[in-house]
């Protein structure tokens, strides 16, 4: 899989990293991992799209490194999700105080935390998007939900829009199946490549003079050409 999203794991349980790494990467993630803040630290962390901290670590806990990660420019914007036993009311406070996106209170499932990953993830990635997307006459209205050329209406499908509202984004970048799936279809979903394909093919139809800009890269999977 082409241009994977890299997290860190920082937890001083050697075994809990090692699980959550391994259960990361089947997930499609690339993994990382720290043993305690210190040496969080002295990575190279904005190369990360997301960081999973455990709290109750060595000399400095996760919530004192999400404040060092919310205080430093370069770091200031990436997601952090806490990972831990504590769930009092008072330490929820505390995490969210520091700036953390998400909680999740151990002992948690692979499944549930993979979950919270993408989710965070999603929400992330939505900060700051352009209301519409545009190439020529083609327009996408991201809050409306709507798409035109011109000024005719394109009637789309939920997942045709968010299909086009993806290569839109990101010009030019070729998207293998498995990241069409795992960007527009819920987790819980059985989907084939033929699915995919068959999405792909009715938004081509329907965007008439601009079908053609949707390319196919064989072997590797679909993008939008300007």
């Amino acid at each position: 899989m082409e241009n994977l999203q890299n997290i860190l794991v920082v937890d001083d349980e050697e075994t809990i990293c090692e699980v959550l790494k391994l259960n990361l990467e089947i997930a499609g993630f690339n993994v990382d991992v720290a043993n305690s803040a210190e040496e969080a630290l002295a990575l190279n962390m904005e190369c990360y799209s997301l960081i999973l901290l455990d709290v109750m670590m060595g000399k400095m806990s996760g919530f004192e490194l999400a404040g060092i990660i919310r205080s430093t420019e370069r770091l200031k914007d990436i997601p952090i999700i806490i990972c831990t036993a504590k769930d009092s009311e008072d330490d929820l406070v505390e995490g969210f105080s520091r700036g953390v996106d998400d909680y999740i209170k151990k002992p948690f499932s692979m499944r549930e935390l993979v979950l919270r990953v993408k989710s965070v993830l999603r929400r992330a990635a939505g900060k700051g998007e352009a209301s519409t997307l545009k190439y020529k006459t083609l327009t996408l209205d991201v809050v409306g939900k709507s798409c035109s050329m011109g000024c005719k209406r394109i009637p789309l499908t939920k997942k045709e829009f968010e299909i086009l509202h993806l290569f839109l984004s990101y010009p030019g970048r070729i998207f293998s199946r498995e990241e069409i799936l795992n960007r527009v279809w819920d987790d819980d979903v059985l989907v084939i490549d033929r699915t995919i394909d068959v999405n792909i093919n009715r938004l081509r139809r329907k965007l008439g003079e601009y079908g053609n800009n949707i390319m196919t890269k064989l072997g590797y999977g679909y993008g939008f050409q300007q």
